[in-house]
């Protein structure tokens, strides 16, 4: 029997902040820009509002008892969250499985998937849970 441990509530705390920076990137710039924009735009949201965060942070994967560097994260919030920020027409499984990859490199329970590309940013929020 599988019995998923829930989310402590300093995560989920940390989830709506990530979200509603988000929310409050897409409001002032729309749909449109290129990744590299709202990634810049979201870090300068997080730092206005308060929110540690670490970007573009350097991780290794683990391959049979060997640590493989070269693999880097968009953002890491709080040390709690990670964060890929996307601008794509639609989020694809792979997109999905990229943050998948990172939880399980990195022990985080909770990964967002935020794609800027999308009328409403609710569209463009996708939750992964390990």
């Amino acid at each position: 029997m599988n019995v998923q441990v829930p989310i402590p509530p300093d995560v989920e705390a940390t989830v709506r902040a990530c979200i509603g920076a988000a929310i409050a990137v897409h409001r002032e710039l729309g749909p449109g820009y290129r990744e590299v924009i709202y990634r810049r735009a979201y870090c300068l949201e997080l730092d206005s509002r308060g929110v540690r965060f670490e970007c573009e942070k350097a991780i290794s994967v683990k391959y049979r008892g060997w640590l493989i560097p070269g693999q880097r994260l968009d953002l890491v919030v709080a040390d709690r969250v990670i964060v890929e920020v996307k601008s794509v027409p639609r989020l694809l499984r792979r997109h999905e499985g990229q943050v998948l990859s990172y939880l399980k490199s990195t022990g985080y329970r909770v990964g967002l998937l935020l794609n800027f590309n999308v009328n409403l940013m609710r569209d463009g929020v996708k939750r992964k849970v390990l």
